[in-house]
């Protein structure tokens, strides 16, 4: 299993409208976003999702001019209940890993959360947290 998760990471001004032109171009291009985050300063935002086609979003949004990124993340199982993020974060710390950042979604239909945590070193993470942790692969983000 391929662990490592492709997450585009766009450079956007924070002005109306840019938002919305990635968006558009993700959706001329057939491409799903299936979990985003969206974080600003007073100038500009970064804009990290994961697509079911990261290297077409990747590439129709460079065509357009936007700064993009490819980097790799983890993507991994988590309870939707209280406490299971909780849980989670003490077996990362327990790890002696730090998070540099995180976003989640929750799949209602199956009934669990997914968290999606960006490492320094995701190999060294990966190998820490395997056989504590469930981690999806890119096939993930893809069919569902």
């Amino acid at each position: 299993m391929d662990y490592k998760i492709t997450q585009i990471s766009v450079f956007i001004e924070n002005k109306k409208g840019r938002f919305y032109n990635v968006t558009k171009i993700l959706k001329e291009n057939n491409i799903n976003i299936r979990a985003l985050n969206l974080a600003d300063t007073n100038d500009f935002g970064i804009l990290r999702f994961c697509v079911n086609k990261p290297q077409i979003a990747y590439e129709a949004l460079k065509k357009e001019h936007f700064i993009v990124k490819k980097n790799e993340i983890l993507a991994a199982l988590m309870e939707d209940r209280p406490g299971g993020l909780m849980e989670l974060l003490e077996i990362i710390n327990e790890a002696d890993l730090n998070i540099e950042y995180v976003y989640t979604f929750v799949n209602a239909k199956a009934g669990h959360a997914v968290i999606l945590l960006k490492f320094e070193n995701i190999d060294e993470a990966y190998e820490k947290l395997k056989n504590k942790i469930h981690f999806l692969d890119q096939k993930y983000f893809i069919e569902n």
